[in-house]
């Protein structure tokens, strides 16, 4: 159970570059100031008016600090650092009072009178009261959102027959009431049957839109999406940037590849982006990494060893942290919640964290919330020597898997000391196959429906997963199949073999603990409490096998030091907060009848004689704080 968090997989010690920066210049923006101005110097006397005046003459060694405020601009920082030791800051001067809006407010329109707002069925209720604003075109400076879909810039990867495409097709821009986005319907016809919503007409320029209880827009802030980002250089490559305190909202980018977030680093390395915000992004949160693989691409490029820490990213639509060929990344202490709600995950950039050949990278203490539809964390090909330790991943709505380890066949990948709960799993209830009586006894393989996994490996050799708490996983706590034919060049096909199984707590899955695609994996020193019959399993070689404890423990030599366990755990999503107890049922016994369960949670770690879990003890009625960040 390694408790040191910096320790890499391999042994060797993350490297945190940052040092202490002695800035030599201080500029001052204060938008909130009535004798602020663009045309002065940026002193605290004389603050400019906008961040991006201050961001023009900003340069090695240079201190913005902006004043709180609203600002609605995209602030394209002109210049990077010079090193740890001279970068370019832009800071809040009070944490989270500073909001860059990617939006605009707008407060003309009028009823919408030349276009059906129902079908062919029911009529619109009366009191359906559907508004329109036409855009104003000096808005958008070169960028009209709502002239573009959300439709990734390479669609070769989109599953056109297994998704909805509803989602591609919408269009970028977002409409906004106090805060909140409206839904958009693809059709006019869809407003009379849902308030709520917005339709956007084909040339662009004009939103028709119906709010909650049908109220009158000037009762409320309405704010609509005009630019892609808030804070992105144009200029590529510029690195030694520090982002701190700032919250950006309302970005409007298309569904990545590219990789465009409301902040980005856009292509450039060594970035410190601490204590922010991002919310409502229609796509992507944070970008750090090369931004598409289309983009050519030197292999002596520096890309990544940037640092996100403290950040909350929330609502993003398919992304929150997204990095192509990103090394050497920090990730720490940040809160992403509510990622996926577009509903893309079928274009396979869909994740809380969604990075690309990561390398030494180590992601520690965040958490992961209502993540609906796409990964926590996915790191997808030649991924090597990364750590994904101390995490929280909580309510996986409607998700595949919480962590992905995709296609990677040298190194060795480490999951350990995180707590997993309800990975709900996405799935067509209705594809399931019926096996009435007796009928589904005998297959030979079971069916690929099924499934919500807390780590799903894909042609992925070395995984690592230890010290873990993984509870209500509908499918299982880890499941990996081979891959033999993804083959580049020279490189082989994946195994999923070598995999290590220690010393983790797996509760209340709905199949199994562990499904092993083979044999050639360890198992030992895990926890197993209140699980189904045939909870740990090997696909292959034909016929699968689903056994107990004890037959694990004879045929296969795995987990000769485990124990099983019938308690339970309660864990309060919105608090963070877990209690265990003793359990109120019974096990159910079909003929031989175990003695050997643990029914007391604090007998756990004494009858394994080892610690298991994240935890040191498990105590009965105690309630555990299991939100991980520091502050």
């Amino acid at each position: 159970m390694n408790k040191d968090s910096a320790m890499l997989t391999d042994g060797s010690r993350f490297d945190f570059w940052e040092k202490k920066v002695e800035y030599v210049k201080e500029l001052y923006v204060d938008g909130g100031n009535v004798s602020a101005s663009d045309d002065n110097d940026g002193s605290r006397e004389h603050p400019f008016k906008t961040i991006q005046a201050a961001a023009n003459v900003a340069t090695a060694g240079t201190h913005v600090w902006i004043m709180p405020g609203e600002y609605r601009e995209c602030v394209s920082p002109m210049h990077g650092g010079d090193g740890p030791e001279s970068m370019v800051c832009y800071e809040a001067a009070q944490k989270g009072t500073v909001v860059i809006k990617a939006s605009e407010q707008v407060t003309e329109f009028e009823p919408t009178t030349e276009w059906m707002i129902s079908g062919f069925g029911a009529p619109a209720p009366e009191s359906a009261s559907v508004w329109c604003h036409r855009l104003d075109p000096e808005m958008f400076k070169g960028y009209n959102p709502f002239c573009a879909v959300n439709i990734i810039h390479d669609r070769l990867f989109i599953e056109f027959d297994k998704t909805d495409m509803t989602p591609y097709l919408n269009r970028r821009g977002m409409v906004f009431c106090d805060g909140k986005p409206l839904e958009q319907v693809p059709l006019s016809n869809d407003l009379g049957s849902k308030p709520g919503t917005y339709w956007v007409e084909a040339n662009g320029m004009a939103v028709h839109f119906r709010l909650p209880g049908d109220d009158d827009p000037k009762n409320h802030l309405i704010e609509i999406s005009v630019r892609e980002q808030c804070f992105a250089p144009e200029k590529p490559f510029l690195s030694y940037i520090k982002v701190k305190g700032l919250v950006c909202a309302h970005a409007t980018m298309g569904a990545p590849i590219p990789q465009r977030g409301a902040i980005s680093a856009h292509r450039g390395h060594h970035w410190v982006i601490e204590d922010c915000k991002v919310l409502w992004s229609n796509a992507t949160g944070i970008d750090v990494g090369n931004e598409d693989w289309h983009h050519k691409f030197d292999f002596e490029q520096t890309v990544g060893y940037s640092v996100i820490r403290r950040c909350e990213i929330i609502d993003a639509g398919v992304c929150g942290i997204a990095g192509l060929y990103a090394q050497g990344m920090l990730i720490e202490d940040c809160l992403i919640e509510g990622t996926g709600w577009q509903k893309m995950e079928l274009s396979w950039e869909a994740g809380g964290i969604k990075l690309h050949n990561s390398v030494n990278g180590l992601f520690r203490r965040n958490v992961f919330r209502n993540t609906f539809r796409a990964d926590c964390i996915w790191l997808d090909c030649g991924n090597v020597n990364n750590r994904i330790t101390e995490n929280l991943f909580i309510n996986g709505i409607e998700q595949r898997e919480a962590i992905f380890i995709e296609c990677t066949k040298d190194g060795v990948n480490l999951i350990d000391n995180n707590i997993f709960w309800n990975i709900e799993g996405r799935f067509d209830k209705n594809k399931i196959p019926v096996e009435p009586g007796s009928s589904g006894w005998y297959k030979l393989t079971e069916h690929e429906i099924v499934n919500g996994y807390a780590v799903y490996g894909e042609g992925t050799d070395r995984m690592r997963v230890e010290n873990n708490f993984i509870g209500k996983c509908r499918s299982a706590g880890y499941f990996a199949k081979p891959v033999p034919f993804r083959i580049a060049g020279r490189e082989r096909g994946g195994t999923s073999r070598d995999a290590k199984f220690f010393n983790n707590i797996f509760y209340a899955c709905g199949e199994a603990a562990i499904k092993m695609p083979t044999e050639k994996n360890e198992s030992e020193g895990n926890l197993y409490v209140k699980m189904p019959g045939g909870f740990l399993r090997i696909m292959y070689p034909q016929p699968e096998v689903c056994l107990d404890l004890r037959s694990w423990q004879e045929f296969y030599g795995f987990d000769k030091t485990a124990r099983e366990g019938w308690f339970d755990f309660d864990v309060d999503v919105d608090n963070l907060t877990l209690t265990v107890r003793e359990a109120v049922d019974k096990p159910f016994f079909f003929g031989r009848k175990d003695d050997s369960l643990i029914l007391n949670p604090e007998d756990a770690m004494k009858e394994l004689g080892h610690v298991a879990g994240p935890f040191e003890t498990l105590e009965g009625g105690a309630v555990i704080n299991i939100d991980p960040r520091e502050e």
